[in-house]
């Protein structure tokens, strides 16, 4: 058999295990044969170059179907012991078919396949767009910037919540403590073992939300007694393995009937990230020669959300995949939600053609559309949206065009919502990002921390908004404490920090002032020379749980980042085959696949490489 001579190199275990596959007829020679070639690339993959040699390798597996495709990668996840079989099978059963028609699609040596190659195991990053001209109406003439009022009026209160991540699974004494990337359920193969750590009541870090937990934000939502609602999405657990059309319906119909039935105001609803579909990563593009789409994630949700954005915005929402705009009521303020998903490089869809699509179902011509209306009408804009424009796992080239449109309509643009990360956090966008000043900063993404428990304490924003420019005044973070004795019995809801009481004085924070985009560049500049206060906000980045420490090199990355509402200009380009433990945050940095993705592919081939390479 010809690949005897180099499966005779693996480590006794695996090669015990491919031996037991042949032997009980599991794997014929052929696919014993696939296997170690498969094997083999991983294993001298170390370069961009070696990367797409990979991608040869793998395209003659996914040539012979997606059941050879797929059964290939779940015996190696299962040699390996990357995670529990059900996981393995669980994972590359629904997300290998996506990969496998990307391989049949596209030629391994294009610039298609570096990005796959980026996406998959984190080799061929450039941080590098691909110039292209967003179409945009020219600027009016007399396009004067906004004057701020001479007196300001009251502001009233926005409250954002972002990554519910609701388990509705979740089983009070279940093991707390399991191998999976999510905990507290009752697994079908953890069954009669003893429990060493039972789940409570409210949640635990090893865990998503408790229905209970959802429960008491939102009537903490309610005590706030906000103008309104906006929400980043991730609606969905993480237990990626099981996810199904039907659970995925299910949950996102629930919480859209919950927000109705508990939060006492109007909500503007976007659309989460891979969660809220099934399978996972599965937003397909209008180009894709694919029975599959996600047509009935925009369906669902247009009807769900239309009790809030109205008939045209639900319109909207089924027709412009899954964006919409609508106006506040008695305001002259616009709510533009933009679904990030067709430029999120965990997306697969994205790489099953050569040919260069810069705005992948035009969601940049649907925002410039509604932008260009809004200042027609001298209206002002909130974009919310789930992933922010310089995290490390958006497209390079959509980042570059989005900051087009927001240099463009950078005075009708006042504010700038995300979630994803699971932390809170700022990016801030420039005129000029060679000169990264605070008279070159023109916006600030302000982005959301997360319910669920597994990335910090559960928390929310509360913004307080000027009700004349509609920009942001102050921005207050309200958490519950997992460490407090009574969380289990029923979570408070409290402060956990002022930003205008925290911040500003280290800035010189005039008393009328807004949050202005300066403002978060002059309090990076800060950071920069206090470490105090920068080790205060590493500390508000998980709520004061789970904090990780960040030392000189850690901050350096994090005030890149801050300063880097754009994706080509962050610090965060992956290094191939690092392995990331399953839930591990990874740095203070924008890496979010494992703590946002829960049991991914990418971890799961990060981590088959580095066990191959040990």
């Amino acid at each position: 058999m010809q690949c005897l001579p180099s499966l005779r190199h693996m480590n006794g275990s695996l090669l015990f295990t491919v031996f037991s596959l042949i032997f009980f007829g599991l794997i014929n020679s052929a696919q014993a044969s696939l296997f170690d070639d498969i094997l083999q690339a991983l294993k001298n993959m170390v370069d961009c170059s070696s990367c797409h040699a990979t991608l040869v390798t793998l395209q003659t597996a996914a040539f012979q179907g997606d059941d050879t495709f797929n059964s290939v990668f779940i015996q190696l996840c299962d040699a390996l012991k990357l995670a529990d079989p059900d996981v393995c099978q669980g994972t590359l059963s629904t997300t290998g078919p996506i990969i496998a028609h990307d391989l049949r699609s596209i030629n391994a040596s294009d610039q298609t396949a570096g990005r796959l190659c980026d996406a998959l195991f984190g080799f061929c990053s450039s941080n590098v767009s691909t110039p292209f001209t967003v179409p945009l109406p020219p600027p009016k003439a007399n396009n004067a910037p906004p004057v701020p009022p001479s007196e300001r009026r009251e502001p009233f209160q926005v409250v954002h919540i972002s990554d519910v991540h609701i388990d509705r699974e979740y089983t009070v004494g279940a093991e707390a403590n399991c191998t999976k990337t999510i905990c507290c359920r009752n697994f079908p193969d953890q069954a009669g073992r003893n429990i060493t750590e039972p789940a409570e009541p409210n949640g635990n870090h090893n865990c998503d939300s408790p229905i209970s937990l959802a429960d008491s934000m939102l009537e903490a939502v309610n005590d706030i007694n906000p103008k309104f609602v906006i929400f980043t999405g991730d609606v969905v657990d993480h237990a990626n393995w099981l996810s199904n059309q039907l659970d995925v319906t299910n949950d996102l119909e629930e919480f859209n009937a919950d927000l109705l039935l508990k939060v006492n105001t109007q909500v503007f609803p976007s659309l989460g990230r891979h969660h809220d579909s099934s399978p996972v990563n599965a937003f397909a593009r209008k180009t894709s020669m694919t029975a599959n789409d996600s047509q009935w994630v925009f369906d669902l949700e247009s009807a769900g959300w239309e009790q809030w954005i109205g008939n045209q915005a639900s319109d909207q929402v089924r027709h412009d995949s899954g964006s919409y705009a609508a106006l506040v009521p008695e305001t002259n303020l616009v709510i533009l939600s933009v679904n990030t998903q067709y430029w999120y490089k965990q997306n697969f869809w994205l790489y099953d053609s050569d040919e260069f699509q810069p705005d992948p179902n035009d969601v940049l011509a649907f925002m410039v559309g509604q932008l260009q209306a809004a200042e027609d009408a001298g209206q002002k804009v909130w974009v919310i949206g789930h992933i922010p424009l310089g995290s490390e796992d958006i497209m390079e080239d959509q980042s570059n065009y989005y900051d087009q449109i927001l240099q463009r309509y950078k005075d009708t643009i006042v504010g700038q919502f995300f979630g994803h990360s699971h932390k809170d956090q700022f990016q801030i966008a420039y005129s000029n990002y060679n000169e990264q000043t605070a008279a070159n900063a023109v916006s600030a993404a302000l982005i959301g921390p997360a319910l669920t428990p597994t990335s910090g304490n559960p928390a929310f924003k509360v913004y307080d908004v000027d009700p004349d420019t509609f920009s942001v005044m102050n921005m207050r973070v309200i958490f519950s404490n997992t460490s407090d004795p009574s969380f289990q019995v029923e979570p408070k809801w409290e402060l956990l920090y002022d930003a205008r009481e925290t911040y500003g004085p280290l800035v010189g924070l005039p008393d009328d002032s807004e949050l202005t985009p300066a403002f978060w560049h002059n309090l990076t500049k800060v950071f920069e020379k206090n470490n105090t206060a920068f080790q205060l906000y590493n500390t508000f980045l998980s709520r004061g749980s789970l904090v990780k420490a960040c030392d000189e090199a850690c901050k350096s990355n994090t005030i890149c980042d801050q300063r880097a509402f754009r994706s080509e200009n962050n610090c965060d380009t992956p290094s191939g085959g690092v392995s990331l433990g399953r839930r591990d945050i990874g740095s203070s940095f924008s890496f979010v696949d494992d703590e946002c993705e829960g049991s991914g592919i990418r971890s799961l081939l990060y981590e088959m490489r580095a066990k191959l390479q040990t």
